[in-house]
């Protein structure tokens, strides 16, 4: 099957006992069982629920992987990750992470144990440096939030192999229909479903999938245990989501690329951050691991004043949290998405108080240009 097709048909299509077209959403805790021991295949909706087991399923084809696997969100989807691993571990991270990701990181499983580097991964030399005898992964964001850095996932890979270690992708920028981490040789890949899988701004959830049955054993016994799982009426809106995803990822697209055309002539800013530029530094390496470049752009405007004022003038670029949202979001990653990273080293990493990060969103690009225009004079 080619991408749009598998994620209509992909998974488990329909209802076998009464041919409903939509997998039903199983609104169910518990299950009757013959005897001890004796049920379906559901027992226990924590350890398994048909409607999110269709979901697992669909992620897992899409993505190229053995098993998926569905979260509350996608904090909760990585908290699990992180718990396949022990006290005293170490993991690298790509330091231009989402502010989420590091804040869970440094402030909550520190507190347990796991240490953790943050290191620039779109130079696998810097990689190479912070790898320790206790590391046991090295965790990717490509591109990133809110740079939109690219890593060679699969340099990355063959470097995590010789050290026998995992790569974890966080793919949920790209999503499965333009790029795929696990054909790339990553061993676990992560979606905030939240975004452009579910892409209505209407459920919050997170995806994992893995490559390896031995790793589909461990991470469900962590969702099992700690019990962050995705109920089934969210489930069902995220199967439905998906359904018009590479629709939607190529609308994104298209409309992003004539924002950026007008971003990067535009006097009033003063750098433009989006793969699809040959001027980007990863131009190159983003066309060959990615099939498109995305719908998320930022850009800087110099400062925190001249940011204030294009958010408080546009009207169809909604200030708010998230992205990939069939509607047009604009937020300033500093004071919102990454605030919980800590001033200096927000500068550090580039992340300004003149820093918009816009997803784009599926209107009339026409309307998003002239609404921009309008707003930045």
């Amino acid at each position: 099957m080619k991408r749009k097709t598998r994620l209509i048909h992909g998974g488990i299509a329909g209802d076998p006992h009464t041919g409903a077209v939509s997998v039903p959403i199983y609104q169910v805790s518990t299950y009757k069982q013959e005897g001890v021991g004796g049920h379906k295949g559901f027992e226990y909706s924590r350890t398994g629920n048909p409607t999110r087991h269709a979901l697992e399923e669909l992620i897992a084809d899409v993505e190229g992987g053995k098993a998926g696997f569905a979260f509350g969100s996608g904090m909760a989807a990585i908290t699990a990750v992180m718990m396949l691993f022990n006290s005293g571990d170490h993991v690298i991270l790509t330091d231009d992470v989402y502010g989420g990701t590091y804040r869970v990181m440094t402030k909550v499983l520190n507190r347990v144990g796991i240490d953790s580097t943050f290191v620039d991964t779109s130079n696998l030399d810097n990689i190479e440096k912070e790898i320790r005898s206790n590391t046991k992964a090295i965790y990717i964001e490509t591109p990133t939030n809110p740079l939109l850095k690219i890593t060679d996932i699969e340099g990355a890979a063959k470097i995590a192999k010789q050290h026998n270690l995992l790569t974890i992708v966080d793919n949920t920028f790209s999503t499965p229909y333009w790029q795929n981490p696990i054909e790339q040789g990553a061993d676990i890949v992560l979606h905030s479903a939240t975004k452009y899988l579910g892409g209505h701004s209407d459920v919050v959830a997170g995806l994992v999938v893995v490559n390896s049955e031995q790793l589909a054993e461990d991470l469900h016994f962590v969702q099992n245990s700690t019990g962050g799982v995705l109920g089934p009426q969210d489930s069902w809106l995220l199967m439905r989501g998906m359904k018009t995803l590479g629709i939607r990822m190529e609308e994104h697209e298209e409309n992003t690329r004539k924002i950026v055309d007008f971003l990067t002539n535009h006097p009033q800013v003063t750098k433009v951050y989006y793969p699809g530029l040959a001027s980007h530094p990863n131009h190159e390496l983003a066309k060959k691991q990615g099939r498109g470049f995305g719908g998320m752009v930022s850009f800087d405007v110099g400062s925190q004043e001249a940011a204030d004022k294009l958010l408080n003038s546009v009207k169809y670029f909604t200030l708010a949290e998230s992205l990939g949202a069939v509607e047009s979001l604009i937020s300033v990653p500093a004071r919102m998405t990454h605030a919980s990273i800590p001033a200096d080293r927000r500068q550090q990493l580039g992340i300004t108080d003149g820093l918009v990060r816009i997803s784009v969103g599926l209107e009339d690009v026409e309307d998003l240009i002239e609404d921009l225009t309008t707003a930045m004079k």
